[in-house]
């Protein structure tokens, strides 16, 4: 199977989908690709008031015909851009076509408000869905002003700054590689800065460093972290510098976790990009805990790079033209 230059956008006429299609437009613009738009929607049924307890089911013509107009508005709204746009309606779990559709997509995006809470935790949310099973790299798009600031849904839809400073979390995992791979073309399309980001909570002796003993030599620690972010990002650059521009990674080995050095780089970046694991069975319905934290709370667009993304011939192509899947029974993300 091969991928199409095509990037994956979900819009559902809300502030949030219509922003994170603008975002999706200024990338398909960058790179010279086209726009698919699509709308999902899952027709209810409801147990009828009935001595045999059958169902009757809604008539959808009237969701399918508001299902068209979301379309036909996203489709108009880009339709300047100077990018080729398709738009299509589903009928389905927004997440699962949207995953689905990712099989031959380069890059979905998705739109949230980042409320979060319990209720923007679900499974069902298609920002919290699509990143860990998708097939392609996801963004997910927060509705938040210039300034980083949540953006009530209705209101007025700011511009969508150009990608200039780029952030990726790298842990030596080879998902991470591959997610600093997918950065470093990123930063190569936007000519934008990059900075690659590790940590390990050394400054503390509890939680997940809490065997470490006490005579341990912090600054030894990430000193060795600094050595193999150097490895890791040397190893990168090398692989794809044929491809064009050189780009420069600024490298930071820090004390802190992952999820919280990432989400404090969002408030100064554009774009943060990290791996995930994407485990199989019921755990692999969930994103590992840093996606997941990053996701809820960074203040910039989000791309998540799943490891689904190696289940298909030809994923290395797009973001990381010419690599090879990574090891699957490597160390995953944490």
């Amino acid at each position: 199977m091969t991928r199409d230059d095509v990037i994956l956008v979900g819009v559902d006429g809300s502030t949030a989908s219509l922003y994170a299609l603008d975002w999706a437009a200024a990338e398909a613009e960058r790179r010279g690709w086209r726009l698919h738009l699509v709308c999902a929607y899952a027709l209810p049924s409801f147990a009828a008031a009935s001595l045999d307890g059958g169902y009757a089911a809604l008539d959808d013509s009237a969701i399918q015909e508001g299902a068209a107009a979301v379309l036909a508005e996203a489709s108009a709204r880009v339709s300047g851009r100077g990018v080729a746009v398709t738009a299509k309606v589903h009928t389905g779990d927004a997440a699962g076509v949207l995953v689905e559709l990712s099989r031959e997509a380069r890059l979905a995006v998705v739109g949230t408000r980042g409320r979060g809470g319990f209720a923007d935790r679900l499974l069902g949310t298609v920002s919290s869905a699509l990143p860990a099973h998708a097939y392609c790299p996801t963004v997910v798009v927060p509705l938040r002003d210039n300034d980083g600031q949540q953006l009530p849904e209705g209101a007025e839809i700011p511009a969508v700054p150009a990608v200039r400073r780029i952030v990726v979390g790298v842990d030596g995992s080879p998902q991470a590689e591959r997610a600093l791979r997918c950065a470093i073309d990123e930063a190569r399309t936007w000519d934008a800065q990059l900075t690659a980001v590790s940590g390990v909570p050394v400054g503390s002796m509890t939680g997940v460093l809490a065997w470490l003993p006490a005579a341990v030599d912090h600054e030894q620690v990430l000193s060795d972290m600094a050595e193999g972010l150097d490895v890791v990002v040397d190893r990168a650059l090398a692989s794809q510098a044929p491809a064009g521009r050189a780009v420069t990674v600024r490298r930071f080995a820090l004390d802190g976790t992952g999820a919280e050095l990432l989400t404090e780089f969002s408030a100064a970046s554009d774009l943060v990009v990290l791996g995930s694991r994407g485990r199989g069975g019921f755990r692999g319905l969930l994103l590992g805990s840093t996606s997941q934290a990053v996701l809820h709370h960074a203040t910039c667009p989000v791309m998540v790079v799943s490891s689904r993304a190696d289940e298909l011939p030809g994923a290395a192509e797009g973001h990381a033209s010419g690599e090879p899947p990574a090891d699957p029974g490597a160390a995953p993300e944490a």
